[in-house]
């Protein structure tokens, strides 16, 4: 297999599991958070947090190395428009994504707290919850939208 096909390979499993692990811990957390079960609140964002150090974490730095690699070996400058979108939606995303991984830490703090002493949230990780929200939607659908431009690579014209 030549040098290639292993980083194309690298980079489609580094944006599944980015993308993949990103989305199942949203669906957890979200609906952890709706339980109002501080015990499920407690495991459930002490596994998101995990989850984003041992996959979304390396994949997000996989991700650009093998993407910027497979470019420059197809002989796609950066300014090819589709190629220069998804670099700046994905910028986009980092750029929700670490405040999200801040809060989340808190979150999940907060949660195995409560949990420990039986006490309710404190309203702040219901505060927390909601810009955890609004961060995540649009990390998300700019992620989406990079998945159909590495897929598609349409002619973009500016």
């Amino acid at each position: 297999m030549n040098t290639y096909l292993v980083l194309k390979w690298l980079h489609i499993i580094s944006s599944v599991l980015m993308v993949g692990t990103g989305l199942g811990s949203a669906f957890y957390m979200f609906f952890a958070n709706r339980s109002a079960s501080v015990p499920a609140q407690a495991v459930v964002s002490r596994l998101v947090v995990r989850a984003d150090w041992w996959f979304t974490t390396p994949t997000v730095i996989l991700q650009p190395a093998t993407g910027l690699a497979l470019a420059h070996m197809a002989g796609w400058p950066l300014s090819t428009p589709w190629l220069a979108v998804s670099l700046l939606l994905f910028a986009f995303a980092g750029v929700c994504w670490l405040p999200v991984v801040w809060l989340q830490i808190r979150m999940a703090a907060m949660a195995g707290q409560a949990h420990r002493d039986a006490v309710p949230l404190p309203p702040r990780y219901a505060r927390y919850q909601r810009y955890w929200e609004l961060l995540g939607y649009p990390a998300f659908v700019a992620m989406v939208v990079v998945f159909w431009l590495m897929v598609n690579k349409p002619q973009l014209s500016f």
